[in-house]
């Protein structure tokens, strides 16, 4: 606890009925289902997918379990999706871990910052304007 506050590594808003919505998340973790989910560890197991080249994850706001996983990926063409899933349905990630098949997105190229380092601001823009809300 810091000057009366609990630090969790939530972005939130307060209205102004006093109401707190979190926003969005300073860490790399995701709660689903009340489980603290780690994007790295899930990016990791797509990287273990012949063919993939790129990966990041990101969360959105899910009704029934509070955040769900996007993932975006940079593979040779044949490399869709479901099969995708498949790949990754087989490794050592705890199925509530796993993106479900249609919020794995392929594309040509992930964003990136002058760092070079994933812009996970404009994963998480390219997530949310897929009406992933």
């Amino acid at each position: 606890m810091r000057d009366g506050w609990y630090v969790t590594g939530d972005i939130a808003i307060i209205d102004e009925d006093g109401f707190i919505r979190i926003t969005d998340r300073l860490s790399r973790f995701s709660k689903i289902g009340g489980e603290m989910v780690p994007h790295l560890k899930v990016e990791d197991a797509m990287m273990l997918v012949p063919g993939v080249s790129a990966a990041a994850v990101t969360a959105v706001p899910d009704a029934q379990r509070g955040e769900r996983l996007v993932a975006f990926y940079v593979a040779e063409e044949s490399l869709a999706p479901p099969l995708l899933w498949q790949a990754m349905g087989e490794g050592q990630l705890p199925k509530l871990w796993l993106p479900k098949a249609g919020d794995l997105k392929r594309v040509d190229s992930l964003p990136i910052l002058g760092s070079g380092k994933i812009d996970l601001r404009a994963i998480k823009t390219m997530a949310l304007s897929l009406g992933a809300e």
